[in-house]
């Protein structure tokens, strides 16, 4: 039985808390308190494997890390964007790739895309990752 894209965000959301101080959620929250994690679905595939039954989800985890006039906020830049350490996002994420055995596997291929979101008139500096699960 493939995996509910509410287990799939859970997992999510349990492996990005592996980093200290990084904040967690399932979705996105009402209220930004950096930094912060969360994931949001983009997609779901069907049938993707010869016979069916292989479900492909395709996510993008959306890191808050500062004000967007931050020196700091930008300073983490690094630490989140690196292929492993304590601050990895991908490594956090690829940590356990079943997430908890609800799914096959997962890999997240590609991060950046940084960019500002305005919410409750302030702007945040914000890093986006994308990650495919496979159910």
């Amino acid at each position: 039985m493939p995996a509910t894209v509410t287990q799939v965000a859970t997992g999510l959301a349990t492996n990005l808390a592996t980093i200290t101080g990084l904040r967690t959620s399932v979705y996105q929250p009402e209220q930004l308190n950096p930094p912060m994690a969360f994931p949001v679905l983009n997609s779901i595939n069907f049938h993707k494997a010869m016979g069916g039954g292989d479900v492909v989800m395709d996510w993008t985890v959306n890191v808050i890390v500062g004000r967007y006039t931050d020196r700091t906020a930008f300073a983490t830049l690094d630490g989140f964007l690196s292929f492993s350490g304590a601050t990895s996002i991908r490594a956090a994420i690829e940590s356990d790739k079943t997430l908890g055995g609800v799914c096959q596997t997962l890999v997240l291929p590609s991060g950046a895309n940084i960019t500002s979101l305005s919410s409750a008139d302030a702007e945040f500096l914000q890093i986006q990752f994308q990650v495919t699960v496979h159910g």
